[in-house]
């Protein structure tokens, strides 16, 4: 990190030099100019703490701001997770899709429909638990995690007991399921989750959001860490290690298909274990915002039908985030041009539903969220009322013939901002690649 942040710091090469500046008569080489493309590829994999201003400075007056302010550049760093999970290939997606430097193409003609001059950052970290950190410390202004994560940092319960409630923790809205994978190979006689016990098994690392669900998942099924031999391994270091017979399984929670799950299956033939029965159905009951899935056939090569327990990722922020900022940023998230591109860009871009994006979010949503729901005909303007009809022209979504969302009734819990939904996910179950509630 000290060395990315280092070479942040260091001017530009792409820039032209204080000659060439000084006379405009000159021509401007081609890799002097300053375009979308490269500037979004040199910013992308650099800790941009050192430029970034104060917080309430990222905005101007707002996201529609006049052409001078457009012309600044802005920066908006979003944890996300390892490069070899799902988060980072997602949040990358996502950056360079609402990201808006001088000089994109309009969005009118299929270009950024962003914040003029913002440039949003996709950052590597652990996960859910390590986006939440860096959100309380205010080192990232967004950051994915799991609901659970989510709710349990929000109250200070489950893995976040003994510390503060986070209670400035608010939503953008969910985004789409994660599924929990239990990775071994079909050699290695490992049929069930019974099968784990005495086994050297990976669950996850320190602030992943897979370490939090490993452990539950083990403890419904009757085993712990003191049952089996435990790593606490990056997904890729633990595919690898499986490919090379040196590990016996690994846990990975993520929208499938997850490229360290694809990795290993490329290699030597891997089972996943179905999660099922009655510790599932337990689990189901007592987890709020766990829902019953099914990972379909060939989703990672030769790989069979499996049930499983999956959960909904999400997008969080804080709420002391600019609401004109937040309300641009999820606009441009659900625009029909940045839709287009996660869909073509990973198979979960799919997923992506804004009908679905506000049902039992875990923490209440930023008013800047609230404010482009309500706009889109998404969220009722109090508990328990209908949604109106979708707005058009900014890819809000369907309607069921009902007058509310497709899939969901997005207005059926809390009005935004009341607290935690009470609404449980485990009443509901998704179906095949379903995005969550």
């Amino acid at each position: 990190m000290p060395r990315a942040a280092a070479k942040a710091c260091l001017p530009p090469p792409e820039l032209p030099s204080p000659e060439r500046r000084a006379d405009p008569g000159l021509p401007v080489p081609e890799a002097s100019r300053l375009t979308r493309r490269r500037l979004l590829g040199r910013l992308g994999g650099l800790a941009l703490a050192p430029l970034l201003p104060p917080a309430g400075g990222l905005l101007g007056s707002g996201p529609l701001a006049g052409p001078a302010a457009a012309q600044e550049l802005r920066y908006f760093r979003i944890g996300t997770g390892t490069t070899a999970g799902t988060y980072f290939p997602i949040g990358g997606l996502i950056a360079n899709a609402i990201s808006n430097p001088p000089g994109s193409r309009p969005c009118d003609k299929g270009g950024s429909c962003g914040i003029p001059g913002l440039i949003v950052v996709a950052q590597a970290s652990n996960g859910s638990v390590d986006n939440v950190e860096m959100l309380r410390a205010g080192t990232a202004e967004a950051g994915f995690a799991q609901a659970d994560v989510a709710y349990w940092a929000y109250t200070g319960t489950g893995s976040f007991t003994g510390k503060r409630p986070f209670t400035e923790l608010r939503s953008l809205g969910m985004l789409y399921a994660e599924a929990i994978q239990v990775v071994v190979r079909s050699d290695g006689f490992i049929d069930r989750m019974a099968d784990l016990k005495g086994r050297s098994i990976s669950l996850g690392e320190e602030g992943s959001g897979t370490l939090v669900e490993a452990r539950l998942i083990l403890d419904a099924y009757g085993l712990s860490e003191s049952t089996i031999t435990p790593l606490y391994l990056k997904p890729g270091t633990a595919a690898d290690r499986l490919a090379k017979g040196e590990l016996d399984g690994f846990f990975m929670v993520g929208g499938f298909p997850v490229a360290a799950v694809a990795d290993v299956a490329a290699r030597v033939p891997i089972r996943l274990l179905p999660l099922d029965g009655e510790p599932a159905d337990r689990l189901l009951r007592t987890q709020r915002f766990y829902i019953e899935q099914e990972i379909p056939a060939n989703v990672y090569p030769g790989s069979a039908p499996t049930p499983t327990l999956s959960l909904g990722a999400e997008l969080l922020t804080r709420a002391d985030r600019d609401p004109d900022l937040i309300y641009g940023i999820v606009r441009a998230l659900w625009h029909e041009n940045t839709r287009r591109i996660l869909a073509d860009g990973h198979p979960q871009g799919r997923n992506f539903d804004p009908a679905r994006a506000v049902a039992n979010v875990s923490v209440p949503l930023h008013p800047g969220a609230e404010r482009y729901y309500r706009e889109a005909g998404l969220l009722g303007n109090a508990a328990n009322e209908p949604a109106r009809a979708p707005a058009g022209g900014n890819g809000a979504g369907t309607e069921n013939g009902s007058g509310m969302p497709a899939g969901d009734k997005a207005a059926s819990g809390k009005a935004a901002g009341e607290g935690p939904p009470g609404e449980k996910a485990s009443d509901r179950k998704a179906a095949g690649d379903q995005a969550p509630r």
